[in-house]
C-alpha cells in the first residue's frame, strides 16, 4: 500500500487510542506488518520510536496535573529499562544470524504478545461486562516501604520490560494490570503512572532499537502526524462514546490479526 496514506490510517489509530486507551503498538505494528508490507524488524523498530514522543507529551501532562505516582513509577524503571535493552540485546543476536531470521522471530513474538494482551483484557471485560458481581481473588498489594516488596516491583518491571524491548507491545497494557493489581491504584494516578513509566522505557527502548539500525524515519514521522491529532480527537470522544461495545469489537479484531501473525 502507499506509503502516503499512512498518517490517514495513523490518525484512525490514534482516535482508536484517545477513545480507549488501548495501547498503539496492538494496532500500529500489525497495520504497517499487513496493510503496508514493513518488515515486522522496521515495523517494531520504528512503532517504539513513533509511540515514545506520544507518551512523554501524556506523561509531562499528568506531571503538571500532579497524577503520578512517582516512587512507583521509579522501582517499576529500575527494572523495566535493564529488561527492555536485554530484549534490545536479544534482538541484536538475531540480526546477526540474519534479517530473515529476525523478521521470521519477530512475526510471532508480537503475534503472540498481542494475542496474551488481548486476550486478558477480553476476559476482563466479559467479567466486568455480563458477571460483574464475581468476586475475583484479591492481590496482596506491594509495599514500596520494604525491601521485598521494591524488590518485587524491580522483577516484574524488568519481565514487562523484556516483553517490551522484543516487540514493542505492552508498554501500557500490562503495566496498568500491574499498577491495577499490585498496586491499588486509583482512576485518577493509574493513567498518569502508566503513561510516565512507559515514556522512560520507551525511550531508553528507542536508543537501542536505533542501534539495530532497523528505525525507518519515513514511517515514524507520518506515524506522528496521524497519531498525535487522532489521540487528542479520541479523547474528546471518549465522554459520548460506548466503551464496552467499542472495546469488544476491537479486542476481537486484535484477536484475529494476531492469529494471524502467529500463525
Amino acid at each position: 500500500m502507499d506509503h502516503s496514506l499512512l498518517p490517514l490510517f495513523s490518525f484512525f489509530v490514534g482516535i482508536i487510542v484517545g477513545l480507549t486507551g488501548i495501547g498503539g503498538a496492538s494496532l500500529i505494528t500489525p497495520m504497517l506488518i499487513f496493510l503496508f508490507q514493513v518488515p515486522p524488524a522496521i515495523a517494531v523498530s520504528s512503532d517504539v520510536v513513533a509511540a515514545t514522543s506520544m507518551k512523554f507529551v501524556g506523561g509531562f501532562k499528568h506531571w503538571q496535573q500532579k497524577t503520578i505516582d512517582i516512587e512507583v513509577v521509579q522501582w517499576l524503571v529500575l527494572g523495566s529499562v535493564p529488561g527492555s535493552l536485554f530484549g534490545v540485546g536479544i534482538l541484536h543476536f538475531f540480526k546477526q544470524i540474519g534479517d530473515d531470521h529476525l523478521n521470521y522471530i519477530l512475526l510471532h513474538l508480537v503475534g503472540l504478545m498481542i494475542f496474551l494482551v488481548t486476550l486478558l483484557a477480553l476476559i476482563q471485560l466479559i467479567l466486568l461486562t455480563f458477571l460483574p458481581k464475581v468476586k475475583l481473588i484479591d492481590i496482596p498489594k506491594l509495599d514500596l516501604q520494604t525491601t521485598s516488596g521494591r524488590v518485587l516491583t524491580t522483577i516484574v518491571g524488568a519481565v514487562l520490560g523484556f516483553l517490551v524491548g522484543l516487540t514493542s507491545v505492552a508498554s501500557g497494557s500490562m503495566f496498568a494490570l500491574v499498577l491495577i493489581g499490585f498496586f491499588h491504584l486509583d482512576a485518577r494516578k493509574l493513567v498518569g503512572t502508566d503513561i510516565s513509566q512507559a515514556a522512560i522505557l520507551l525511550f531508553f527502548t528507542s536508543l537501542g532499537h536505533l542501534t539495530l539500525g532497523t528505525v525507518d524515519w519515513s514511517l515514524v514521522l507520518p506515524i506522528w502526524l496521524g497519531s498525535i491529532p487522532g489521540v487528542m480527537l479520541g479523547a474528546q470522544l471518549c465522554q459520548i462514546a460506548p466503551q464496552r461495545p467499542l472495546r469488544f469489537v476491537i479486542y476481537t479484531l486484535l484477536l484475529i490479526v494476531s492469529c494471524k501473525l502467529i500463525y
